[in-house]
């Protein structure tokens, strides 16, 4: 096996065990998008185009409030502006590869791909071929994120209309805050945005509440971070 072989399936290994909590995640979205009116094909070319969990739940809850097609894309766009980093992170290692990779693997940076890869690329500089470590390690999160689309495509269509899942939108979103409630600064964050967000609801016009909110708790952030550094 040659050395790109290795790093390449090594990059699907170390990312494997991040996929388990990847799969409801997936599922939820298939379900939520047909659930919400969504084609089959819509929803699959979604997870495609945009390839990015909170991202696309974001889409489905602003498309769902009837936010405006400006709105949701500054939204999505303001959720994956975290990739901008993760991709400054990783030039000083992949700044050697030409345009065409760079962009191949640009598109399967994702969180769980970025985080292991990082680590690889620290302890493995001088080798060249590294880079097909983010490459396994992307296609893999990409292959789970597609079929777990597809489950919940068929179980959404399936499941009857009274039932209805639009709740698990939030529902997932806690979910994923638990982790952030361990420190007082994320909590005093987290309530300012929720605060704002439900006030904002019904009068920020362009239903434009999620990103006020946003910029607000971000603000509250670097003073909350300021302040503590100063007493520190």
């Amino acid at each position: 096996m040659n050395n790109k072989s290795k790093n390449f399936l090594k990059g699907i290994k170390d990312t494997s065990p991040l996929m388990i909590p990847v799969v409801p995640f997936g599922i939820i979205f298939g379900v939520l998008a047909i659930d919400l009116g969504l084609t089959p094909i819509t929803t699959i070319a979604m997870s495609v185009i945009i390839f990015g969990g909170a991202s696309q739940i974001i889409f489905l809850q602003l498309f769902s409030a009837g936010a405006s097609s400006l709105v949701i894309l500054s939204s999505v766009g303001a959720v994956n502006s975290r990739h901008l980093l993760y991709g400054t992170v990783l030039s000083e290692h992949l700044s050697g590869l030409n345009l065409t990779w760079k962009i191949i693997v640009s598109y399967f940076l994702v969180d769980q791909a970025f985080a292991v890869s990082n680590n690889h690329f620290k302890k493995n500089k001088n080798d060249k071929d590294k880079h097909f470590h983010l490459l396994g390690g992307g296609l893999n999160c990409w292959t789970i994120w597609q079929i777990t689309t597809l489950i919940g495509i068929y179980l959404g269509s399936i499941i009857p209309e009274k039932l209805g899942l639009t709740f698990a939108i939030p529902l997932t979103f806690l979910a994923l805050l638990v982790n952030d409630f361990r420190k007082l600064i994320n909590v005093i964050v987290i309530i300012t945005s929720g605060t704002v967000a439900t006030l904002g609801y019904q009068i920020i016009p362009f239903k434009a509440y999620v990103i006020v909110a946003a910029l607000i708790g971000l603000f509250v952030a670097i003073i909350l971070t300021k302040f503590v550094k100063k007493k520190l």
